[in-house]
């Protein structure tokens, strides 16, 4: 059964009001490179995209990343889906004018319009999913994109064994106090990393790709416990 917004923990952080209005400090002092990585992602899909091409979005809310790849495309148009209904407030408020070439949903992938899309990205969301989850979503991904079509991913993936997971998540930590954040905060941030989401290794973040039909799988972002892939829909035969 596909869990509803009110039940959903994530959901339910990402609506407190506080968390909300400090979220757009997060990904720049807890991501390494989050501004080239935004950078990088559009670049991926331009690859394949002609200059008045569909994008789909998973895990919209926020808007940073609609809002990079609108400035640097200006032909292209957005459709984002995010389950937060204050996460997509946000968007709004983050894309300002720009918010007109985007068609925001509160919802999950399967929510989102048929398509098909000339492209599709999701930043900094899968780690959220349990595995099954995950795999559904790249699915129903996969199903909107057009033959050939790109998708770029990225989020936590990590080694699975316990001494690896934690020499990178000490790692994150002592990132996201190089970045200014308090000590003792970014420990319980990367124990509670560590421990509360299903994360993967990149093995299986590879093969679940492969596994719903994606191909040409390339790593393309490596920073301490984050990874990012490019990948693409085959061609029709």
């Amino acid at each position: 059964m596909r869990r509803r917004p009110q039940d959903d923990p994530i959901v339910m952080a990402f609506s407190n009001p506080e968390a909300v209005a400090r979220y757009a400090e997060g990904p720049t002092r807890l991501v390494p490179g989050f501004l080239d990585l935004q950078r990088m992602a559009g670049l991926l899909l331009a690859e394949r995209c002609g200059d008045d091409a569909r994008v789909l979005v998973l895990g919209a809310g926020g808007g940073l990343e609609l809002k990079r790849f609108a400035q640097m495309r200006p032909g292209w148009t957005f459709d984002g889906v995010d389950p937060s209904a204050e996460m997509l407030k946000l968007a709004v408020q983050t894309l300002g004018p720009l918010h007109t070439r985007a068609r925001l949903r509160e919802g999950y992938i399967e929510d989102a319009p048929e398509g098909p899309f000339d492209a599709a990205a999701c930043l900094l969301t899968f780690h959220f999913m349990p595995k099954d989850d995950r795999a559904r979503a790249l699915a129903e991904i996969h199903r909107r994109l057009k033959p050939g079509a790109p998708l770029v991913v990225a989020h936590h993936s990590l080694p699975q064994g316990d001494r690896d997971r934690a020499r990178w998540l000490s790692r994150f930590a002592a990132f996201a106090t190089a970045s200014g954040m308090p000590q003792s905060q970014a420990e319980s941030a990367g124990q509670a990393i560590g421990g509360r989401l299903p994360i993967l290794s990149p093995e299986e973040d590879e093969a679940l790709l492969a596994q719903v039909g994606f191909v040409d799988i390339d790593l393309f972002y490596a920073a301490f416990t984050f990874r990012g892939w490019v990948a693409r829909k085959a061609d029709a035969t």
